[in-house]
């Protein structure tokens, strides 16, 4: 069966987040290929962690994929350890990096279709659902919506869907809901991020939420 997600009421969550905390121009990262590096680091981690790893990155003039590439492996584990299981993404991102110089960086992989550019990206060591669709709306501007936790989570919460389906159905019933909107996509789902952090924690805070009239938990949690 599909799984549908309604329309008009994601439209409505995305109209009043973003009234409510303003375009949140993400990703933020000063280059395409920074957007690689953040999809990796981020994994099983908070942003926090990955821009102190970035930051090493940057201090050690290894923010561009040869010279990323060159780095000994125990040497790029090192700058990457604030980010967390270090020694598992520094081969994580070697492997991104190279096959990433392999197919001619951004200026020949932009060209590439959407669906081809996931697959390969699927293939990659290490590379799942959310990081293969953080790079390809982040540093691609493809449509494609991103499905993580705090997606799950607030989604569920607002009643929309019950957080465990599989991330392919739930992505495609989000997309199909929206249509085919990278700019849209890219917003909502910054928007997404900063209100899990602001209000829908996993102990939620339902004081000042600006979704709290649509949110059937947080008006449970009030009653």
């Amino acid at each position: 069966m599909t799984l549908r997600v309604p329309s008009r009421r994601l439209r409505a969550v995305y109209r009043r987040m973003l009234a409510c905390y303003g375009p949140q121009h993400w990703w933020p990262a000063r280059t395409r290929f920074e957007v690689l590096v953040g999809a990796v680091l981020t994994q099983n981690t908070a942003w926090t962690n990955v821009e102190h790893a970035i930051a090493n990155l940057r201090e050690a003039g290894a923010l561009e994929p040869a010279a990323l590439l060159a780095l000994p492996e125990n040497r790029l584990a090192k700058l990457l350890r604030p980010s967390g299981y270090f020694n598992v993404k520094a081969v994580r991102l070697r492997s991104l990096c190279a096959w990433y110089v392999e197919q001619g960086r951004h200026a020949r992989l932009r060209h590439w279709p959407t669906g081809r550019l996931r697959h390969a990206l699927l293939g990659l060591h290490g590379v799942g659902p959310e990081t293969a669709d953080d790079i390809l709306l982040y540093a691609f501007d493809r449509p494609v919506f991103v499905i993580d936790a705090y997606t799950r989570r607030l989604f569920a919460r607002l009643g929309m869907v019950e957080g465990r389906e599989p991330y392919e159905a739930l992505r495609a019933a989000c997309e199909g809901a929206l249509g085919a909107d990278a700019p849209l996509f890219n917003e909502y789902h910054a928007l997404i991020v900063q209100h899990a952090k602001a209000h829908c924690r996993p102990r939620p805070r339902c004081a000042g939420c600006c979704l709290f009239k649509l949110c059937p938990s947080g008006r449970a949690e009030g009653a």
